[in-house]
């Protein structure tokens, strides 16, 4: 059934793109209250944990990428502009917004030298891009590549990730239970871990008696959550989902295993230094919820792709380690030395704070 009123259409790869993206959308919820906005995800990750987001009046999964399909889709939620978020690109929907002259916008986009668009075979590919009303990219870097190919409607408007993360820690979620399990003491959270960085975080523990520890693992199946309890002292250790059945409090604990979902940008507020997971597969995951209250972080030697993880390492507020040995010299420094940790906080939260901004640059240009 076709909308009689046009839309505002979003899209998001998956959970990760949409808080990405979140600041914009927001922004334009608020700027346009009247407006109906259509959400839509691809990934399932992103569509059951958003499927009731206030700030959608509708919100699908995507149709796979056809010219039927798109057509018919457009069709029916009649969208006066496009927005999609970094990484997403679909022909015939793109195709298909450019036949219809309605604008579309990519944000926080970024671009490298080894995707399918610089490539001699990408000819297909550019074209999609030929049907973009405008980019908003990332960095300069991408601004750069996307001009070998051709293309010019570039905006270096940065990365609206900063402007997510920044707002969160202005005013994140309080947790009882984690304020209950600190009881004043110094946190080193493990967050979105995997069984490799466990291994290493693990052998802090019995090194460091006064700090304690919170691991949120990436993955909370039980046999994952089983595998971790095994390396961490039992009568030491609590997992979230134990704690409303506990006779006493969990002050005396000393490990909290995080065994839910959905918490961990909350978590860091009461943290002291963090170590991001991933870094020992594919690449780590997200460093700047950590880094907007002023985290100090370490992560694995997989962190080359996000660039916010490159500029933490170069201006020495973040930490890349590939062994127990080197871990346990960067801790050892940050633990001894409180001065030096504070001074590193301070300057992770500067460099946060610097790079916001990218919402409002955006929507000035499309609202």
């Amino acid at each position: 059934m076709l909308y009689v009123k046009r839309s505002v259409w979003f899209h998001f790869a998956s959970l990760g793109e949409f808080e990405q993206g979140r600041p914009v959308l927001e922004a334009f919820r608020a700027k346009k209250p009247e407006s109906i906005i259509v959400i839509t995800f691809f990934s399932p990750s992103g569509y059951e944990v958003r499927k009731n987001t206030p700030l959608a009046d509708h919100t699908y999964y995507l149709p796979l990428d056809t010219k039927k399909n798109a057509a018919r889709f457009i069709q029916t939620i009649n969208p006066e502009i496009a927005i999609f978020t970094k990484y997403e690109y679909w022909y015939h929907y793109f195709d298909e917004l450019h036949k219809r002259d309605i604008p579309l916008y990519v944000i926080s986009g970024i671009f490298r030298p080894g995707q399918v668009f610089f490539k001699w075979y990408g000819g297909l590919h550019r074209r999609m891009l030929g049907f973009v009303t405008r980019f908003f990219v990332q960095d300069e870097a991408s601004q750069t590549l996307l001009k070998t190919i051709g293309i010019s409607n570039v905006s270096v408007s940065g990365d609206t990730r900063f402007d997510r993360v920044w707002q969160n820690a202005s005013s994140p979620k309080k947790l009882e239970f984690v304020e209950q399990f600190k009881a004043g003491k110094p946190i080193f959270i493990g967050g979105s871990t995997w069984p490799e960085d466990e291994v290493l975080i693990a052998q802090l523990i019995p090194l460091y008696p006064e700090w304690k520890f919170i691991f949120a693992p990436h993955e909370i199946e039980e046999g994952k959550i089983a595998r971790l309890l095994k390396l961490l002292p039992g009568e030491e250790t609590v997992r979230c989902s134990q704690i409303e059945n506990l006779d006493g409090g969990i002050a005396g604990f000393s490990v909290l295993v995080i065994d839910n979902i959905g918490m961990l940008s909350s978590l860091y507020q009461y943290g002291d230094m963090a170590f991001i997971g991933g870094g020992f597969g594919i690449g780590i995951h997200n460093t700047l919820e950590a880094a907007a209250f002023g985290l100090p972080m370490i992560f694995g030697p997989n962190y080359e792709r996000f660039k916010e993880a490159r500029d933490l390492v170069n201006l020495q507020l973040g930490f890349s380690i590939e062994t127990e040995v080197q871990l346990t010299a960067v801790v050892d420094k940050m633990i001894r030395h409180s001065e030096y940790r504070t001074e590193k906080g301070v300057a992770i939260r500067t460099y946060v704070k610097e790079h916001t901004g990218a919402t409002e640059l955006i929507m000035q240009a499309i609202s």
